[in-house]
């Protein structure tokens, strides 16, 4: 059977010491297109309804705050709060996925991001009867929905390995980044779901909860799909990758470390414990795909922040805020039309990357979303006609590489800490949304409106997060076996 692996020049390839899968080890299950498939489908809608769970957090961030009368300083400091705490949660992530296995961390992922749905609009209630302590509790809700937002790193990690696994010949190779785009494609469709069940569920809302209650139905909404997704993957199954490497661990832990070195060994796989972890990640010739990647995710979400989780209050933003002038009921629908760019994003940028490589197409990708968004800000206020293509066009450039950035994480490390490095990777995504927090707040204190703040804070740095990639190593997509 054979393991996902990458460029030699990255790290030790993985290998199996036979390809077929008959003669795979009796522990190994022989994991079939089938499962592949169903797999691919689960992560799918997994995407989907985290990425409802996460956007809508972002969307109805300004109608909570004219809810709770909370000034827009007030928003984005809760913002930034909250993306810490996803932060910490995504980077837990990791390692947890690493011990336990792929499936389970779907499963944990999944479940959480539901739970916290429901918990956001109890939050609430209790922000009506204590604003500070609601406050709190709001934050440490949406912290813990940071589960949803691991999902993507996770998913990349489990299908990159399965892909590699059962899609092993020259023209299943060929297409593998762009089936995982179809499955990454979750987000802008996340995104369009959730500015259609917000225009339909918000006014219902308010006849159940009130003037300015609308909010709360669609985060309890959110709950139930993504306890469908979390039943439907308990049929999972694990990647031959990780059961090998838990096979290693076992031995280990039983004492016969002979025999895993000799395990490991034959299949290519690493058996020191002290190459584990996150220091492993910045060691050898694998440091600088993670510096690469790291401080590319880490500047390409201050963009994120801007366009896609805020990108409600730069169309339309509110008194001497003021964005784009685009009333919210048309900026739902910007968003709609706009994600739905960005879906095509994600495939073009998934046939791309397997053509020329994955890292070259991010570069250019993220270089040209800086330049759409620059001209989307220079277009006359209220001006629907020449916002929304631009806008459109910067969401499919932004959000679009994506598809192969995640991709390009499953082939630049080693199995032994892939889902650890993914997880660093997609934590620091977070770290930039901070910092992005922060300068937001800071430039609105200071008088600014939506518009500077998304230029000094979403266009330089998504110009910048194009560049700084290519410090990240390129891998063949064709070496990758």
């Amino acid at each position: 059977m054979k393991s996902a692996t990458t460029a030699s020049s990255a790290y030790a390839p993985e290998s199996a010491t036979k390809d077929s899968p008959d003669v795979a080890p009796d522990y190994l299950h022989r994991v079939s297109r089938s499962d592949v498939r169903y797999a691919t489908w689960v992560c799918f809608f997994a995407w989907v309804f985290a990425v409802y769970d996460f956007i809508l957090f972002g969307t109805l961030l300004p109608r909570m705050g004219e809810h709770f009368n909370w000034a827009a300083q007030t928003q984005t400091t809760i913002n930034t709060w909250v993306t810490f705490g996803t932060a910490i949660v995504a980077l837990l992530m990791g390692p947890v996925v690493d011990r336990l296995g792929r499936r389970k961390g779907i499963i944990v992922a999944v479940a959480g991001a539901a739970i916290c749905s429901g918990l956001t609009a109890a939050a609430g209630w209790v922000i009506g009867l204590s604003a500070g302590v609601g406050i709190v509790l709001l934050v440490v809700i949406r912290s813990l929905a940071g589960l949803g937002y691991s999902e993507q790193s996770i998913n990349a990690v489990y299908l990159s390995e399965l892909y590699a696994a059962v899609h092993t010949d020259e023209r299943s190779a060929r297409r593998r980044g762009l089936v995982y785009s179809l499955v990454q494609g979750g987000w802008p469709i996340g995104a369009m779901l959730t500015a259609a069940l917000v225009t339909l569920l918000y006014p219902l809302g308010e006849r159940i909860f009130g003037s300015g209650g609308g909010w709360m139905v669609s985060f309890i909404f959110a709950m139930f799909p993504a306890i469908v997704i979390a039943i439907l993957g308990r049929r999972l199954v694990e990647t031959p990758q990780f059961v090998s490497m838990a096979k290693i661990r076992s031995l280990q832990r039983s004492g016969n470390h002979d025999e895993a070195r000799s395990f490991a060994v034959s299949f290519g796989l690493e058996h020191d414990r002290a190459n584990n972890g996150i220091k492993a990640m910045f060691r050898g010739n694998i440091f600088r795909s993670t510096v690469g990647l790291s401080l590319s995710t880490f500047l390409n979400w201050f963009a994120i922040v801007i366009f896609a989780v805020l990108g409600t209050s730069v169309l339309s933003g509110s008194g001497s805020t003021a964005g784009k002038h685009i009333e919210f009921s048309s900026a739902l629908q910007v968003l709609i039309i706009s994600n739905l760019a960005g879906f095509l994003g994600y495939v073009f940028h998934g046939w791309v990357g397997d053509k020329i490589g994955r890292r070259n197409t991010v570069a250019i990708g993220w270089i040209l979303g800086g330049i759409s968004f620059f001209l989307m800000l220079q277009a006359p206020n209220g001006d629907f006609w020449k916002i929304v293509p631009l806008y459109s066009l910067g969401l499919f450039f932004l959000i679009g590489p994506y598809s192969a950035n995640l991709f390009l994480i499953g082939e630049s490390f080693p199995s032994h800490i892939r889902a650890t490095a993914g997880a660093l990777v997609n934590a620091c995504g977070q770290l930039g949304a901070i910092c992005a927090g922060f300068g937001l707040t800071y430039t609105l204190s200071q008088g600014g409106d939506w518009v500077s703040a998304a230029l000094y804070w979403g266009v330089i740095p998504c110009s910048l997060s194009g560049l700084s990639i290519l410090l990240a190593r390129h891998v063949d997509p064709m070496s990758v076996r």
